[in-house]
């Protein structure tokens, strides 16, 4: 975790200046996405998808799953909402790329020289990827489309192996649907999944305060611009200048950090701006607990804050009719346990306290 502990600290100055100081900025880059990507989707697609829509009953030609993680981060008064979904190798259709012809003014010691060249050993799957987004207690539908392009080394190439891909779109809060088709290059082969979700109200948080769903980050770098448009990326998502790699699994094994991540609603900020809260955080274990972090204190509600599973050991030592103490950092043993984050608002005088279960293992 060194690249993640050494970049969050500027990352999040960057971060929360985007998000608190120029509101105007991330309302342009979402309607400049939006404008970009009115794209409709092929009839022959769309018929399937409002078919299966009325039974949530999916079509199977490419098989594959969207991942029940709730997970949205805040973007201006919108939600970031981001979907994660499995699909298997196999059912992406790799190939070997098509090698471009040689151009008629090589030489013939030019495409000998070519021909000896060590040339990568690459698979590539291309696809469609259509979206549409309707909110069920509202009248707003949104359709996108995005390539599905990837490429992968043919020598650890597993056909049967699934990976995870993500997407994401900003969304006012509410209730949606979002039903999703991944379809072969000539649209013959359609497969469709559906997805019902919540997404809060951010300015809902008045009289007491909430956060977006808490998650443990694997890796974390910084990307030179934000991304303006929906993509698709293979095992990490994106949100703003970040770049993210998830544990989704919430399992760990000795030495690693819990590195949680997590933006607060409802927390009052002062006339500069800023937020004065202070985070107590606890591992526990069958309401036991097993490790006391210190209080930490942040003045902005965007939280990233790496935890590392050690626990403090109390050793006692009996020699000559002496005994001496001295305490011991040991890693947590495996089991089941939970961070307890608790949250006090200084300014404001709320709290709040949440509960995320992970194993050591």
């Amino acid at each position: 975790m060194k690249n993640k502990n050494l970049i969050i600290p500027v990352v999040l100055l960057g971060l929360v200046a985007v998000l608190t100081m120029a509101p105007a900025l991330i309302a342009q880059e979402e309607q400049q996405a939006i404008q970009e990507q009115k794209v409709v989707i092929p009839d022959q697609v769309r018929t399937v998808l409002q078919q299966g829509a009325q039974t949530r009953q999916p079509r199977l030609d490419i098989p594959f799953s969207i991942l029940d993680r709730d997970l949205y981060l805040p973007a201006q008064t919108n939600l970031h909402k981001i979907f994660f979904f499995k699909i298997k190798n196999a059912d992406l259709g790799f190939v070997e790329p098509m090698q471009p012809a040689a151009k008629k003014e090589e030489t013939q010691e030019a495409q000998e020289v070519t021909s000896f060249e060590s040339k990568p050993n690459l698979l590539q799957s291309r696809n469609h990827v259509f979206l549409h987004y309707q909110q069920l207690d509202g009248n707003f539908t949104k359709e996108v489309y995005i390539p599905l392009s990837i490429q992968v080394d043919g020598g650890s190439y597993d056909a049967e192996k699934e990976e995870i891909y993500t997407t994401g779109y900003p969304l006012a809060p509410g209730n949606y649907l979002l039903s999703m088709a991944i379809t072969s290059p000539d649209l013959q082969k359609i497969g469709t999944q559906y997805y019902e979700f919540t997404l809060p109200n951010p300015m809902g948080f008045t009289e007491e305060m909430g956060t977006t769903p808490v998650f443990f980050i694997k890796k974390l770098d910084r990307m030179s611009a934000p991304e303006t448009r929906s993509e698709i990326h293979r095992g990490i998502f994106t949100y703003s200048v970040l770049q993210v790699e998830a544990n989704l699994d919430h399992v760990f094994t000795a030495g690693d950090n819990l590195d949680v991540f997590f933006f607060i609603f409802g927390a009052q900020a002062n006339e500069q701006g800023r937020n004065d809260i202070e985070i107590t955080y606890e591992v526990v274990q069958n309401e036991e607990a097993v490790i006391n972090y210190a209080v930490t204190s942040y003045d902005m509600a965007l939280v990233s804050q790496p935890l590392p599973l050690k626990k403090t050991v109390l050793i006692k030592t009996t020699k000559e009719g002496k005994t001496t103490e001295r305490q011991e950092q040991r890693d947590l043993e495996p089991g089941n346990y939970a961070l307890s984050i608790t949250i006090n608002d200084k300014l404001s005088g709320k709290s709040l306290n949440k509960l995320v279960n992970f194993e050591v293992k």
